[in-house]
């Protein structure tokens, strides 16, 4: 079934004036692809077929890349939060039952100033989400405007005019266009997209179920928050593939790309930056000690468990030595008791 070019859904309603505030970063995004295309060209690529396949692939990466250290900053932020926990239950426990207006406004003083003096944001864990958000709504929201701005039916968005355009909606990958939806595609097409759709899930649903098997304090695996995870691990990949009917391969290609990239950040985060008590930071404690032995090995240094052993030791020899004598605690005397030692 051949999708209508004359009218453009996603330039309508609600969504089609947020894409317009979003305009802007459509217009930077274009250029970035426009730019790596022409620069496969000139490496020797033809103008169509795998090299806008790879301009796809390249945006995506450099989406990623820009967003990057900013998720870095996130997860720092939360591990520094993770390492107040004790505090902050500390505070909450002083004031709990306490309802009345200053026992309240005294906690969240307390609490902020908690935050202050380890320099914590505790909103600094949402920027990550509220820049990719956008950013990936304009990335799809570009990719299925091309074809309409081919058409004529949309006018020129950043680099992408009619001729581009057309350039790209006659690219084809695996013998697929990449306009083509799903309904479109002949068998062998089906196939493939069906083949990216797998992909695609396979690398959500394995980020999620390696954070849940992994990066989860051994206290969270249990009860009915945990079964409930355990079954949006199902659902969310699931919920793709009915997007994925209704998608240009272009889209796909975005979308697989997209979700191989956050996959290996996610395994990155949890290598890195685990959360307290799991798995994981278990085993992040135990390659920091290895490492630690490694460069005391080098450097010709008692290993932690030899420098333990000699401390343990000298420890026990001075207690030997002091003939585990405890000095008797010295009293104030009164004036009465000082006058009378005198005499």
């Amino acid at each position: 079934m051949t999708p209508d070019y004359n009218n453009f859904v996603m330039d309508h309603g609600l969504f089609g004036w947020i894409y317009k505030i979003l305009t802007p970063v459509e217009w930077v995004m274009t250029q970035v692809m426009s730019l790596f295309h022409k620069l496969l060209v000139l490496l020797g690529m033809a103008p169509v077929g795998l090299s806008w396949v790879f301009s796809i692939v390249f945006l995506v990466l450099v989406v990623h890349a820009i967003i990057l250290p900013i998720y870095i900053r996130q997860m720092r932020s939360m591990a520094k939060m993770q390492a107040l926990q004790p505090k902050m239950q500390h505070i909450q426990n002083k004031y709990k039952g306490k309802t009345d207006q200053a026992s309240r406004e005294a906690m969240s003083r307390e609490t902020m100033k908690l935050y202050q003096d380890n320099k914590v944001n505790p909103a600094g864990s949402c920027l990550p989400m509220l820049i990719q958000g956008p950013v990936f709504m304009c990335m799809f929201y570009m990719l299925s405007a091309i074809p309409y701005i081919a058409h004529g039916s949309r006018g020129q968005l950043g680099a992408f005019d009619k001729a581009t355009a057309t350039q790209f909606t006659e690219t084809s990958f695996f013998g697929l266009n990449v306009t083509n939806t799903f309904s479109m595609a002949d068998l062998s097409g089906k196939a493939i997209m069906g083949l990216f759709t797998f992909l695609m899930c396979a690398a959500m649903w394995y980020m999620q179920f390696n954070n849940m098997r992994k990066n989860l304090p051994k206290e969270a695996m249990q009860g009915q928050s945990y079964r409930v995870q355990q079954m949006m691990t199902w659902i969310f990949p699931l919920m793709y593939i009915f997007s994925a009917l209704s998608m240009p391969f272009a889209v796909l290609v975005y979308w697989l790309t997209n979700n191989i990239a956050n996959m290996f950040r996610s395994l990155w985060q949890v290598y890195a930056f685990p959360a307290p008590g799991s798995p994981a930071h278990e085993e992040k404690v135990k390659r920091e000690h290895q490492k630690e032995n490694q460069r005391r090995i080098k450097e010709g240094l008692p290993s932690i468990e030899e420098e333990n052993l000699q401390k343990a030791m000298d420890e026990a020899r001075k207690r030997e030595e002091e003939g585990y004598q405890r000095q008797q605690p010295k009293r104030n005397l009164t004036r009465s008791q000082r006058k009378k030692n005198r005499r």
